[in-house]
């Protein structure tokens, strides 16, 4: 069995555990921390909405060798018509550049002026295309429609399935999923698009699907607990956590791999800018729901568990149970200790030399017992018994 099998099967087990659910309050105070930065991040810095959702006119044309986002900015700006600074992209090997809404008059103007820039055959090589801001308002009236019938679908599945505890914690952790990734989306100001909003969805399910396999082991756990008193509701949960860990840490590794492989090598070092805006919502989704999973919605199922009084009375009988393990034990050790001293010569008073006298004690005590003689027996000499 490899290294990280064996691991994975001692955490099943429950030789080695990892406190998850006893460092709740790092985990808050890490979210907290995330969370304050992206909320700041968005009211301050705002998201940066692509055309699809505030409206504008595109230009698409062939890149041209050395050609830099500099020089396709000024080329559209010398059209003298063009008042907002455009959005510059690369894709691939053309070049695609986002302005206010223009009329017909003011897109044959960029047009010229990117022709003559650039030395192209002719004004149409620059393609022009308008979208108005309703459409973009439909699509946001959409998306929000169905992650709202998605919540309640999620509250009701997990409320019969599991119980409401378990519905009100993944809520809490999808939440916390959607305002880091929207957080990152304002902080490096990626341009949000259609494929954001549908990366956006698709991470709500991966984040839960990995709290569902959490929340199932530890309902299993559980299921017998209060009767049992050999553990809390937390200590259990976090069995869970570790019982569902090198699962969770390889699925999210195995998802985050092609993803990362679109955000950084076909975005960044490709140039494929329209792969940046799904690609980014994806990576960001799926780490922080691999986290919220283990390290947040885990934890607060835990705290509101323990509010319940079966689970208080529970804490306190295995509480108890413990102390008076622990006292015995003690009592065993130092009666033991006793015994051991009693045996040690009193003018032995260098520690290694005591330390080896109770070594020999404990070596005598271990070997064959002598078996007691008999009152009034006699010696016999060995040999056959005269008649």
């Amino acid at each position: 069995m490899s290294r990280l099998g064996n691991i994975g099967g001692r955490l099943h087990r429950g030789e080695i555990s990892l406190d998850f659910v006893g460092r709740q309050k790092s985990w808050y105070a890490l979210s907290g921390l995330i969370l304050v930065v992206s909320i700041v991040s968005l009211l301050t810095l705002g998201l940066n909405f692509g055309v699809e959702f505030k409206g504008g006119t595109v230009f698409q044309f062939p890149a041209k060798a050395h050609s830099t986002t500099t020089d396709v900015r000024g080329a559209v700006k010398d059209s003298g018509v063009v008042k907002e600074d455009p959005i510059v992209q690369k894709t691939g090997t053309g070049w695609r550049v986002q302005t206010e809404s223009l009329s017909s008059t003011d897109v044959t103007a960029v047009q010229k002026s990117v022709q003559k820039k650039f030395g192209l055959a002719k004004p149409d090589d620059v393609s022009p295309q308008t979208v108005g801001a309703s459409w973009g308002k439909d699509i946001s009236k959409k998306a929000l429609e169905g992650l709202i019938v998605f919540l309640v679908a999620i509250v009701i599945y997990l409320s019969i399935a599991f119980e409401w505890r378990m519905a009100v914690a993944a809520l809490i952790a999808l939440a916390h999923d959607i305002l880091i990734t929207i957080g990152v989306y304002s902080l490096v100001q990626f341009e949000v698009t259609p494929s954001s909003v549908v990366g956006l969805l698709t991470i709500l399910g991966y984040s839960l699907y990995d709290t569902v396999v959490v929340f199932d082991k530890v309902r299993e756990n559980t299921r017998s607990l209060t009767t049992m008193n050999t553990m809390t509701y937390s200590q259990a949960a976090n069995l869970a956590v570790n019982q569902t860990l090198v699962r969770s840490i390889n699925t999210s590794i195995i998802a985050l791999l092609p993803v990362a492989g679109l955000l950084f090598i076909g975005a960044g070092v490709l140039g494929a800018g329209t792969l940046k805006d799904l690609a980014l919502v994806l990576f960001v989704g799926m780490l922080a729901g691999a986290y919220s999973s283990i390290c947040i919605a885990t934890p607060i199922l835990a705290d509101l568990q323990e509010r319940q009084d079966k689970y208080k009375a529970l804490a306190k009988r295995v509480t108890a149970k413990a102390s008076s393990v622990k006292r015995r034990s003690k009592t065993k050790v130092a009666a033991a200790g006793d015994d051991v001293e009693d045996t040690i010569p009193a003018d032995v008073e260098d520690e290694e030399a005591a330390s080896s006298v109770g070594a020999g004690v404990r070596l005598v005590q271990q070997g064959p017992r002598q078996q007691p003689r008999r009152a009034g027996s006699k010696g016999r000499p060995s040999g056959k018994k005269k008649r």
